[in-house]
């Protein structure tokens, strides 16, 4: 009986506390005065806001006033304009803690699949929240309202990241032709079904709890007859450096054999043929350089719908 009563107070606390997050000031007595009256001290940021995204809280003439427009994010406004402003009398994001500001977003933005998991992202485990990366009232990106062009953002703190994107062989981010958030869902992303589930960093998903990599690479898809377990289980970055990597088509290793060899190395019973992991024939003399492009035969090393040794 008192773990329920417990657990009864506990929840109560919680939904107070959102009540006051959700209105802080409406515990104070405090009216919803509406957005016109903030634009008498803030004609620069009313002045661009009918192109922010939420402006259509105010267009729709249909929400509720704590739903609409500045006072949906920063509280009811009539002790601020009453006080001639100051952050004491309303919500300041500026001062607020990391995981209020992620509540305060989460309360109109909780709905969506992709911030599904932000909670447990590593982006909030590590205190980024929402206004570390957009900037709502003076957004200068065409999407999302950053506060920087997406690659700028995310190069701001993965700056080895940015190097890789340098290498002879690389995507082409910093040319436009793909953008970050292709590959990775910077709000969080659910355990994946491939390398045996290790949540990876963010790593987005495709159709089918794929990896993004088959978003483009279409072909590697499959099914197949014959699969290649490196590929199906162990997932792309077993053998390929995603961001960027000195070797081509952004192998781990310089010479392909080197890799295939991490695997089919003959080690205990992992690379046994009885295990269907076969290793290189006696006939294959790995210092001869004929043998050391294992893909020059094994062409469908992704996958056969023709042949166990990817022949074709």
């Amino acid at each position: 009986m008192s773990y329920s009563w417990g657990m009864l107070v506990g929840s109560l606390r919680g939904a107070l506390g959102l009540l006051f997050l959700a209105c802080p000031a409406a515990l104070w007595g405090a009216d919803y005065v509406g957005s016109n009256v903030c634009r008498t001290c803030h004609p620069n940021v009313y002045s661009t806001f009918f192109r922010n995204p939420h402006y259509k809280s105010i267009a729709s003439g249909r929400e509720k006033p704590e739903n609409t427009g500045c006072e949906s994010c920063h509280g009811p406004g009539s002790d601020h304009v009453a006080a001639g402003g100051g952050k004491a009398t309303i919500v300041a994001f500026s001062d607020l803690a990391t995981e209020k500001v992620l509540d305060a977003c989460l309360r109109c933005h909780s709905q969506t699949l992709s911030r599904a998991n932000i909670r447990r992202s590593e982006h909030t485990q590590r205190d980024i929240v929402c206004n570390n990366c957009h900037s709502i009232h003076s957004s200068p990106a065409p999407k999302f309202l950053l506060a920087r062009q997406q690659t700028d953002l995310c190069y701001g703190c993965h700056t080895s990241v940015r190097a890789q994107f340098s290498m002879p062989f690389k995507h082409r981010v910093n040319e436009g032709f793909m953008q970050c958030t292709d590959c990775h869902n910077p709000h969080g992303a659910f355990a994946p079904s491939w390398n045996m589930a290790a949540r990876p960093r963010m790593v987005d998903q495709a159709e089918g709890n794929e990896e993004p990599c088959l978003k483009c690479h279409i072909d590697k898809r499959g099914p197949f007859v014959f699969e290649h377990a490196a590929v199906r289980v162990d997932g792309c970055e077993t053998c390929h450096s995603p961001h960027g990597s000195t070797n081509a088509r952004l192998l781990r290793r310089p010479v392909v054999f080197t890799l295939c060899l991490e695997c089919h190395n003959g080690f205990g019973n992992f690379g046994r043929r009885a295990d269907g992991i076969p290793n290189p024939s006696p006939t294959h003399n790995l210092a001869d350089p004929r043998y050391q492009n294992c893909t020059t035969c094994h062409v469908r090393i992704h996958g056969s719908n023709a042949n166990s040794f990817f022949f074709r």
